[in-house]
């Protein structure tokens, strides 16, 4: 890949030329990155990007448009959009959701301004390697005070028939005081043995005041290798509620991070994760204490089956200047398998001296009492397994602002353990 066909891919979208440059800037600075760093993770001879821009593929599958409901949302296959569904009562407050160009359209001036603002293209080379190369956008814009009172849900989709990589790019901008929740999916349709390669880059930009409960649920399939970034910038008293289900077939690593910039900023990021086989899936999860008076608390639940391995890196960070701030972590992991490999890595940062922080950390098996318990109860072994793990996962999965999707989680992991 050159600079003359990203120039000509971005021109022929009709981006304007600040993208261009700011697409062409990202892919010079590619040699000259190193790749992020993920503790305990041997990723680097991982396939995570071959240039490839456009999809030249027929469209495959599409979702069953009658079982999605009316609420407001986003359904894109591949590098495709194939569903705006938006009420006119939010059309007319202001709210925006729509692919790059739409919002180009609607919004310039806030995409240009935000775009890059949580994610900065030159942080690492897949940062940028995104940058240079999506392919695929989605744009969230409720506009200042506006609450939304049913669900937002993006529906992204990658087409398991295609060799194209699925290259995502999501901003989502919470305007000031504005109020939402917002549930996405990462999905493979039409699962099939061509090997591919996803980088997906998700920025939450919360201005001041607002409230964003984010709720994701990752199943792309296990011929997909995958680089996740989710990243919230929150200004003064601003919030966001992550909860976020990793139950992707194949290969991962993942960056969710939240930078409490503004004081009193507040985020809470729970994290559920499952590998089994011989997936790898390495998670850093982060939070960085910037404002006076601001709060981040991580809890991350893992289990692993057969010769899964799971890496959870938890790291807290409080700036010098940041009084008051308060960092709190948890990172559990359960195995099921004798094979199963774990980390769980809690790590502290502190740079003031009136701030509070905490962390725990462990990896174990299912507890011997707790199965006696059940199992003298009459359930069978394999049942009461199920439950102790259910219970164990459920801090996070009943976060998760759609029924149906918190039943499917669970229909997942019932799956999954039923097939051991």
């Amino acid at each position: 890949m050159t600079r003359h066909v990203i120039q000509a891919y971005s021109e022929g979208l009709g981006e304007p030329s600040w993208l261009t440059d700011k697409r062409l800037k990202a892919f010079d600075k590619l040699d000259q990155l190193a790749l992020p760093e993920i503790e305990r993770v041997k990723f680097h001879r991982w396939n995570l990007g071959d240039g490839t821009l456009v999809d030249n593929d027929a469209l495959g599958a599409v979702p069953d448009f009658t079982q999605l409901g009316d609420n407001p949302k986003l359904v894109q296959v591949g590098t495709q959009t194939v569903l705006e569904q938006l009420p006119m009562s939010l059309v007319e407050a202001g709210v925006v959701f729509t692919d790059l160009m739409g919002a180009l359209e609607q919004i310039p001036e806030l995409v240009q301004r935000y775009l890059s603002s949580a994610i900065a293209d030159d942080i690492h080379r897949l940062a940028a390697y995104n940058t240079a190369y999506f392919n695929s956008t989605a744009v969230l814009y409720v506009p200042d005070g506006v609450e939304v009172a049913e669900v937002i849900e993006g529906l992204y989709y990658q087409d398991g028939s295609s060799a194209t990589p699925f290259n995502k790019r999501v901003l989502i901008i919470a305007g000031k005081n504005s109020k939402f929740t917002y549930q996405e999916r990462f999905e493979t349709l039409n699962p099939s043995d061509i090997p591919v390669t996803a980088n997906i880059a998700v920025e939450v930009i919360a201005l001041a005041g607002s409230q964003v409960k984010f709720a994701a649920i990752d199943r792309l399939g296990n011929q997909v290798t995958t680089y996740m970034a989710r990243r919230g910038r929150l200004a003064g008293d601003a919030t966001i509620d992550w909860a976020l289900g990793v139950m992707n077939e194949g290969n991962v690593i993942a960056d969710f991070d939240s930078d409490l910039v503004g004081n009193g900023s507040h985020s809470d990021l729970k994290v559920v994760a499952l590998s089994s086989g011989r997936q790898v899936q390495g998670i850093d999860t982060r939070v960085t204490n910037q404002g006076c008076h601001s709060i981040g608390h991580i809890l991350q639940h893992g289990v692993i089956l057969e010769q899964g391995t799971l890496t959870f890196n938890g790291i807290g960070h409080i700036l010098r200047g940041a009084k008051g701030a308060d960092a709190q972590q948890e990172s559990r992991v359960l195995m099921l398998s004798d094979k199963a490999r774990s980390d769980a890595n809690p790590i502290l940062l502190i740079d003031e001296n009136d701030v509070t922080a905490g962390h725990a950390a462990s990896i174990g098996q299912v507890d011997p009492e707790d199965m006696y318990y059940l199992m003298s109860r009459g359930l069978d072994r394999a049942t009461a397994e199920r439950l102790v793990v259910r219970g164990f996962l459920g801090a996070v999965i009943t976060e998760m602002p759609i029924k149906s999707v918190r039943e499917e989680m669970i229909a997942v992991l019932e799956a999954k353990l039923q097939a051991r």
